[in-house]
């Protein structure tokens, strides 16, 4: 881990914070595990726009993340440490003993060289997986099946960990990193340990050049706009929201408005919310 902080010779340095990448030991990724994916600017099949502010941007090639970590009882060997543009986490090669090999997220603190591994009979250290039944209660875990089988879902960005807290019947009570409590079901795969890049949350871009090149398209204030685009749009001059709080392009409200669906049906798996 190398934070620096730019010194602003340019106005577009001021305020940079730099992550230097120390921890990386590879440049060139492993083709065999690369895959084109077409840009989509934030359009869904019909060419709407469904994610706004996207666009643009450098080109990035796909790597090929093996979430489920299914090559069980054989162990792999960490060969490389790598940058991947499509997500804030590191991630690592494993070449395992049959000869197969899988792109991983590296776990913080691992090594080229640490030994991994997956099953039901593993060693509790980073980047081993297994079944949350398996594993001891205050274990640090990301990389967290929702459905067996099913691949990872939660707790995969840079920096982020989630903790084991319970056991009760079938399911596993897990604090991630909202603080929400969720139940999971014991057959699901966890890796143990916490996510690597934990410098990531620190970075700052210091000019909306570096924004642009991630594929970040600017953002104009709704007070600004005509009131026929937004609702705090029109008036004369600096006018007030003229609503009981602010509110998003389409009318919601725009600050703590719960849109998660009241009838879902995975609603009985969350003990509690998170932030």
């Amino acid at each position: 881990m190398a934070i620096v902080v730019v010194k602003p010779n340019t106005a577009g340095q001021r305020g940079t914070v730099n992550n230097l990448h120390v921890e990386l030991t590879k440049t060139e990724p492993s083709r065999q595990h690369l895959v084109k994916v077409k840009k989509h600017s934030g359009r869904n099949n019909t060419g709407r726009v469904t994610v706004r502010h996207r666009g643009g941007g450098a080109k990035r090639i796909y790597r090929l993340i093996d979430f489920k970590r299914r090559t069980h009882q054989i162990e792999g060997v960490l060969s490389s440490i790598e940058y991947d543009p499509n997500r804030s986490a590191y991630i690592s090669l494993v070449k395992y003993r049959n000869g197969a090999d899988a792109y991983i997220l590296t776990p913080h603190g691992v090594k080229v060289g640490t030994i991994v591994k997956s099953g039901d009979d593993i060693e509790v250290k980073p980047g081993n997986a297994g079944r949350l039944a398996n594993l001891p209660l205050g274990s640090v875990i990301h990389n967290i099946e929702l459905v067996e089988y099913g691949g990872a879902k939660l707790v995969r960005s840079a920096g982020t960990y989630a903790t084991l807290v319970a056991k009760n019947d079938n399911y596993a009570t897990i604090k991630l990193p909202s603080g929400e409590l969720r139940l999971i079901h014991l057959r699901c795969f966890a890796t143990l340990g916490q996510v690597s890049n934990v410098d990531h949350r620190n970075v700052k871009l210091g000019k909306a050049g570096r924004s642009r090149w991630k594929g970040r398209r600017s953002t104009v204030r709704g007070a600004v706009m005509n009131a026929c685009d937004h609702p705090h749009g029109g008036g004369e001059g600096k006018a007030p929201v003229g609503r009981t709080g602010p509110m998003t392009p389409w009318g919601k409200p725009a600050h703590g408005y719960k849109t998660r669906n009241k009838k879902n049906v995975t609603n009985r798996f969350i003990l509690r919310r998170g932030k």
